[in-house]
């Protein structure tokens, strides 16, 4: 195995280097496969999704700038094409409606539960209603799962920011959704 660092091999990747590509992946598909599995029910979805994640990566590795570790930065593009994913999956309906003719039942995990609550319930309507550093940073800790440091590499802001953003979001999203409570 290559003794190359994640970076240098993205460097590698945005020269057109096959053979880097395949060790960024070899390196970095068990992790994610896991991490995207405790995420969605679907194996197809998982699967697709890692498979965008690593397209992206030979399509833009030349994007990277070099901040914070190449594992938070896989990481974003892989959830964000999981939740792309399960958006477009037609029997993953936010609605719970059956859809006719869908060819495989998909088993929707918790995560599946609360991607869609998320987007369509009274969380949904009160994230909407932060602005969009404190809604970037609440997704990236709590939806996405990163640590306060991934987050900060993902956002491209310090980690002390991340927690700050993060402490002022819980307290305006508990503000909203249960504007009856005393502190």
């Amino acid at each position: 195995m290559s003794t190359l660092s994640d970076a240098e091999l993205l460097r590698n990747i945005a020269a057109g280097d096959e053979a880097a590509l395949r060790q960024l992946y070899e390196r970095h598909a068990g992790w994610l496969l896991l991490r995207l599995n405790r995420r969605c029910g679907s194996q197809d979805l998982v699967a697709g999704a890692l498979q965008d994640t690593f397209v992206a990566v030979w399509q833009s590795a030349g994007r990277f700038r070099g901040e914070g570790e190449v594992a938070a930065w896989l990481w974003g593009i892989s959830i964000r094409r999981l939740i792309s994913a399960l958006r477009g999956h037609p029997a993953a309906d936010p609605l719970g409606d059956d859809v006719v003719g869908a060819a495989v039942p998909v088993v929707n995990s918790a995560e599946d539960e609360l991607l869609r609550g998320v987007e369509y319930g009274d969380v949904g309507r009160a994230l909407r209603t932060l602005p969009p550093e404190l809604r970037a940073t609440l997704q990236a800790t709590v939806i996405d799962g990163l640590t306060t440091k991934e987050a900060a590499v993902l956002l491209g802001i310090p980690q002390g920011t991340v927690k700050s953003r993060l402490r002022v979001a819980k307290s305006r999203l508990r503000d909203q959704l249960m504007p009856g409570r005393t502190s």
